[in-house]
């Protein structure tokens, strides 16, 4: 039996992973309000908390008392011959379909290790060793079971069904970019220099590395993300020399994806490997690009002259050494760096700032003002964009999209922004924040903090647009309607939910109570105030035994508002709006 006297020692040797979900959330839950299983005074100071939590224990002890009565043992059937037939056409079926030759497959030796099967090409045949963690030791002709997929789908052996333009050589002479020939890039001795490698060639890159290593299933899904988040945000188009080869790899990815249960290797043919080496290796970035960027991340910090003075021989050694040749397009710039550099260390004082002198800035920003742009490659040769990318979110147009470019100081300060409006104790309290702003609020339990939140959640409600607000913890609970009453928060425009939809788009204002409970991560904040970036976000935190918000001070230094509820009714502002502004909650 487990109790509240045994728990913390039983919760040591739990595999909490193993757990089915009801008891998951049941040991997050308690884990949190005991502060990481340290103390129970908050379960002995709430009658709800303790009654969940008393649930939660009898149907932990229930749980482990199934899982230790013995369970009579079930006869393993042997695989049958049909089962690893299936498992040795899943292996080649993917390079079939996409026209790869009987010679091809056999000569790639592929093998797959995943939790479904491990099978792998060991000369003319095709053995299958374990399926769903049984051993077997079934063999098949890779004949036969190449001519069983091609006949299953109708194909004739020579027909290329799918990436014929892989196979072919995709490259092509477009973006005003040399097509290399495959003599010319062997071994990768003669990398084109750019001032920015294609998002398609950091991605087959990346592809090619992935090669016969163990990968798990969440790894391979990142990986998809990541390219599909390419497309979206229009780093890789259509109309790309590389595009057959993207379709090729995203393809491949997904297909392996499906195939596998936890882990698996991936494997591709020698053929079809070399090809995707050739566009691996086929780019680099110009040296002196890269020290532009360098100097870039650098400038209006506080440095020692040791520092700029080593960046100014390293690139002094570069063009003596002829990395950087004398009619390199950049050298220009790269002279007007060094001069900067070398007036710094001469002449600068201890711990002084390196200012960027103005003809270098001017230098810097013509010329590199066409280094992140993917139609040119900094060659200004920029068409017009002809490939739509996937329907959704369009991150070129989000207001961040000038987030690098220099203004004088002056210029900045007469900018015009508009503001929400706000009036009464939330102006008093936080100010006039502008559209999009994020907030958070912490404080001990009982205290007032969800209180606040609803209030302010109503306030905005009745007032400035329509408001989601995202209760994990008390949705559908009497508590929570209780608060909701007490506020009079009954405004048409303000929704109560337990989890994050899928589309906030038709919220002004979404409040997250809390972010512990939902378990997000700054990471996962950020994307959403990407995804919507007209969106103000306000965020509710846990706090630990000692008052200070739950997780890292990351979350903090984020947001725009910061809002403390330090002792019960009492809400305080110190973020960049009203700092020190105060509220009580209960008035």
């Amino acid at each position: 039996m487990i109790t509240t006297q045994n728990y913390f020692d039983r919760v040591k040797t739990m595999n909490v992973s193993a757990l089915p979900s009801s008891l998951k959330e049941g040991h997050h839950f308690t884990k949190e309000i005991t502060d990481n299983h340290k103390t129970w005074d908050y379960y002995k100071s709430d009658k709800d908390i303790k009654s969940t939590v008393d649930e939660y224990l009898a149907n932990l002890s229930s749980y482990f008392e199934k899982e230790n009565k013995p369970q009579p043992k079930k006869e393993s059937k042997p695989i049958s011959e049909q089962t690893a037939r299936e498992a040795a056409k899943d292996l080649i079926k993917h390079y079939v379909l996409r026209g790869d030759s009987y010679e091809n497959i056999k000569n790639g030796k592929t093998g797959s290790y995943n939790y479904e099967y491990h099978a792998s090409i060991v000369g003319n045949k095709i053995e299958v060793t374990a399926i769903k963690g049984k051993t077997t030791d079934w063999k098949f002709t890779l004949q036969s079971i190449y001519n069983e997929i091609v006949e299953e789908n109708g194909m004739t052996k020579s027909k290329s069904v799918v990436h014929q333009d892989v196979k072919e050589n995709p490259i092509k002479k477009n973006n005003g970019r040399k097509k290399v020939s495959r003599s010319e890039n062997k071994h990768h001795a003669n990398p084109e220099e750019v001032e920015r490698i294609l998002d398609e060639v950091k991605i087959i890159k990346r592809f090619v590395l992935l090669q016969n290593k163990e990968k798990t299933k969440q790894q391979i899904l990142n990986f998809i993300n990541q390219l599909q988040k390419a497309i979206v945000e229009k780093r890789i188009r259509k109309s790309s020399p590389y595009a057959k080869y993207i379709e090729f790899v995203q393809d491949s990815l997904i297909q392996f994806y499906d195939s596998m249960k936890t882990k698996g290797v991936m494997q591709m043919t020698d053929s079809i490997m070399e090809k995707l080496m050739d566009v691996a290796g086929s780019e680099k970035v110009r040296l002196s690009v890269g020290y532009m960027k360098r100097y870039i991340g650098i400038h209006g910090k506080l440095i020692t002259k040791e520092k700029a003075k080593t960046l100014h021989n390293l690139i002094v050694d570069a063009i003596e050494k002829g990395k950087i040749k004398k009619n390199d397009p950049y050298i220009k710039t790269i002279n007007q760096i060094l001069a900067s550099l070398k007036h710094f260390y001469e002449v600068a004082k201890r711990n002084d700032t390196l200012e960027v002198h103005e003809v270098v800035l001017n230098g810097l920003e013509g010329t590199l003002e066409g280094l992140g742009c993917l139609e040119c490659g900094g060659k200004k040769k920029c068409r017009k964009p002809n490939l739509n990318g996937l329907e959704g979110i369009d991150l070129e147009q989000t207001p961040h999209q000038n987030e690098k470019s220099i203004m004088k100081s002056r210029d900045f300060s007469n900018l015009k922004f508009d503001t929400i409006g706000f009036m009464g104790k939330w102006k008093v309290l936080i100010g006039d924040p502008s559209k999009g702003f994020t907030a958070m609020v912490y404080g001990k339990p009982k205290m007032g903090k969800s209180y606040f939140c609803i209030d302010w959640a109503n306030y905005l409600s009745n007032n400035h647009g329509k408001v989601i607000y995202v209760s994990k913890e008390e949705y559908l609970s009497p508590t929570l309607a209780l608060k909701l009453r007490d506020k009079n928060a009954t405004s048409n425009e303000l929704f109560i939910t337990g989890s994050i939809p899928n589309d906030l788009t038709p919220y002004d204002f979404i409040f997250l109570d809390s972010v512990t409970s939902l378990k997000l991560t700054p990471d996962d904040l950020t994307n959403l105030e990407k995804r919507y970036p007209d969106k103000s976000f306000i965020y509710v935190f846990q706090v630990t035994k000692n008052g200070t918000a739950r997780g890292t001070n990351e979350f903090m230094h984020n947001v725009d508002i910061v809002i403390e509820i330090p002792e019960k009714g009492k809400a305080v502002q110190f973020g960049r709006f009203n700092q020190g502004g105060e509220m009580e909650i209960f008035e």
